[in-house]
């Protein structure tokens, strides 16, 4: 009974992400198939307007890069800083620490993601707009970003000291006895044979600031176009989704069935990302008796 139950369990995950990606397919081709919508502009176009004038345009190169800026603003403050984190709660930090902060910092993955989203309107944006800049206005991919960075910081830091701590204390004792520092060993010696754990966490991470969905609908804006400036308004993929299906669109229209294309690029994207982070994985990962 309990091999059936856990495999009924590994049988349903299968069969539901085959049934999303089924449905995702399906209504694609449906949206693809229209007179309106051309395969080879919604892959090559640079302007999305579906729901504005006459003559909608469906480029999905505007979402994308949205998408891609607030991730990288993301992953510029997370990853570091949640290595640098998860090395001070492995190598240095004494017990008591560790004992207490490890779970206030694991604490910040249970907040909501529309209480991130606030918070980068509330407190981030003006921030930003009084300190740094006056072209931040409402909504800036930087305050999302920030916002989204925030939210994964505890994914990267736990995972990462998960990692560090897995090392053989065999590995820290001969480096300790050629001489070495606590700082040679845990930049030279912890982190490099973490390397493999670190790069998952840093992987799962950046899929999860891909997918996020409240904050930069809240704090990025709307507006889809191309650009790197980070006080621009920007929109991503699931921004768009979130816009769509608020009920303004008919269920019919071809702006409800574009959520869907946009809905299995975003697929391809995290699948993608999850191989080409499997092949990495296996090239530097190390193993201990």
């Amino acid at each position: 009974m309990i091999r059936g139950a856990l495999f009924g369990c590994a049988l349903l995950s299968i069969a539901s992400t085959f049934t999303i990606l089924a449905i995702l397919l399906w209504q694609s081709a449906t949206f693809f198939s229209m007179p309106e919508v051309s395969l080879a502009d919604f892959l090559t176009g640079t302007t999305w307007s579906p729901l504005l004038g006459a003559e909608k345009q469906f480029g999905i190169w505007p979402l994308v890069a949205g998408t891609m800026l607030v991730t990288a603003i993301a992953a510029a403050f997370a990853l570091p800083v949640g290595l640098v984190a998860a090395v001070y709660l492995s190598e240095y930090a004494p017990r008591r620490v560790r004992t207490a902060l490890k779970p206030v910092l694991e604490v910040l993955a249970g907040i909501p993601t529309v209480v991130y989203g606030f918070f980068a309107l509330t407190v981030i944006t003006p921030f930003l707009h009084d300190r740094i800049s006056e072209g931040f206005g409402t909504y800036n991919a930087l305050g999302a970003g920030i916002a989204v960075g925030i939210m994964i910081l505890p994914i990267v830091a736990s995972l990462s000291e998960d990692a560090l701590r897995a090392v053989p204390r065999s590995l820290r004792d001969a480096a300790y006895a050629m001489g070495s520092t606590r700082f040679d060993v845990s930049t030279k010696v912890v982190v490099p044979a973490a390397l493999s754990g670190i790069m998952a966490s840093w992987l799962l991470a950046i899929t999860r600031a891909i997918g996020e969905t409240m904050i930069v609908a809240l704090a990025a804006g709307n507006l889809a176009r191309m650009t790197v400036d980070p006080r621009a308004e920007v929109q991503t993929m699931t921004a768009y989704m979130v816009q769509i299906f608020l009920g303004d669109a008919p269920a019919t229209g071809i702006e409800y069935r574009s959520s869907f294309a946009v809905a299995t690029v975003l697929f391809a994207i995290t699948l993608g990302l999850t191989v080409v982070g499997n092949l990495v994985l296996r090239a530097f990962r190390e193993e201990y008796d």
